[in-house]
């Protein structure tokens, strides 16, 4: 209601052409859409605006994960009881996924559907919990050629949409497609820079061993010829040679590892942790929100270890919380920086838990590793944020 009063006071309600009133419209929501940075912000404004405009119900954002094709709950309006519980909005295939992947969803054939979850709502004799809703339109979004997702929107009747609201809609729509691929092509963006990085980085380790190795073959060398007449000065060029080899062998082994085997496949820490949710989100309905500033680029070690502390979180929300939502969020403040991750869900008793059975020994023992330190607050009924502290080295300006 508040935008649409907005709109009726500053007399650009009905009285207004309708072509001049869907400008309004558009205008409002590239708005939205470019007031933040954060993708899921972003869709649920929009939806927030959208729902109002055409007096619908409410309204839900699928996404397609880029990096495994499933489908996630990016961003929801109003829902309905029944579709509150998380297990409920995960993203198991239903029947308007399964049109858009059969590619029977288009802009130009946008119907009102029957949700397919909503129906075993009723099925199961929670009527009541779904409020009343049946159907929903279900808006492709996409860019190009390329599949992103689905927007539902849902009002308290089987009310068709019209050819105005369609035709709005669907501008919508590719705006709402233009928003996801810019976010998708910075994250792919900032990803390969970050991995030509590591690959100049691997390119110079193996200079720095040829290096070593020279230096090794020239040692063995300069001993040889004194085997036999002076084996003292031969020990000590092959002893220097050992010395070589050793230090080369263990720089090689740490840089690699740090290099190759990340976790993160290349990605800096905050795409990693949105790619995490976004998994989260798809498996158990339980929406991740990803929030980060500070440098774009951590101490590897840092970025590893703050990583497995949040999937290990996240494992913890899944197997104890009963969570609705989490907040994760990267912060950096006075020399240190922050990951916490909090949730809505029943919380536990700290000090009552054994650090095993939550994992929070394996959380504390990694943090101190790159010598930080780990916070948990919980209360019954108020949730669990856990908060990783680790001091990093001021950038230079």
């Amino acid at each position: 209601m508040r935008f649409r009063q907005d709109m009726e006071q500053s007399g650009t309600g009905s009285s207004l052409p309708v072509r001049a009133r869907e400008l309004v419209v558009l205008n409002a929501v590239a708005e939205a859409l470019n007031s933040s940075t954060q993708v899921g912000e972003a869709l649920t404004r929009t939806l927030d605006l959208v729902t109002d405009l055409l007096h619908l119900s409410a309204g839900w954002v699928w996404l397609l994960d880029p990096e495994t094709q499933q489908f996630y709950n990016a961003a929801v309006h109003n829902l309905p009881p029944y579709l509150r519980e998380p297990v409920r909005m995960a993203g198991d295939p239903c029947h308007c996924m399964r049109e858009f992947r059969r590619g029977r969803l288009n802009p130009q054939n946008i119907g009102m559907l029957e949700c397919s979850r909503l129906r075993r709502g009723r099925q199961s004799g929670e009527e009541a919990a779904t409020g009343g809703l049946r159907y929903h339109a279900s808006i492709p979004l996409s860019i190009g050629d390329r599949p992103l997702g689905i927007m539902n929107l849902t009002g308290p009747s089987w009310r068709k949409l019209t050819p105005t609201e369609l035709r709005l809609v669907s501008t919508i729509a590719y705006q709402v497609g233009i928003a996801v691929e810019r976010a998708r092509l910075a994250e792919e963006s900032t990803r390969l820079a970050r991995a030509e990085e590591r690959e100049r980085i691997a390119r110079e380790i193996h200079d720095t061993l040829a290096q070593g190795l020279t230096g090794i073959a020239l040692q063995i060398e300069a001993a040889l010829p004194h085997l036999a007449d002076d084996p003292e000065r031969a020990q000590a060029r092959l002893q220097r040679a050992l010395e070589v080899t050793r230090t080369s062998l263990e720089e090689a082994r740490r840089s690699v590892l740090h290099l190759r085997t990340t976790s993160l496949a290349g990605k800096p820490l905050a795409d990693a942790l949105a790619g995490l949710g976004r998994r989260f989100t798809h498996e158990t309905g339980v929406l991740v929100r990803v929030s980060a500033s500070g440098r774009e680029k951590l101490p590897l070690p840092v970025e590893s270890e703050l990583f497995r502390i949040a999937q290990e979180a996240l494992a913890n929300v899944r197997s104890h919380a009963r969570a609705h939502e989490v907040t994760i969020s990267l912060r950096e403040r006075e020399g240190r920086v922050v990951l916490s991750i909090r949730d809505d869900g029943v919380g536990f008793v700290p000090s009552a838990a054994g650090d095993e059975r939550h994992g929070i020994l394996g959380m504390r023992e990694r943090v101190r590793l790159v010598g930080g330190s780990l916070r948990i607050r919980s209360r019954a009924g108020r949730g669990t944020t856990v908060t990783a502290a680790v001091p990093v080295e001021e950038e230079a300006t």
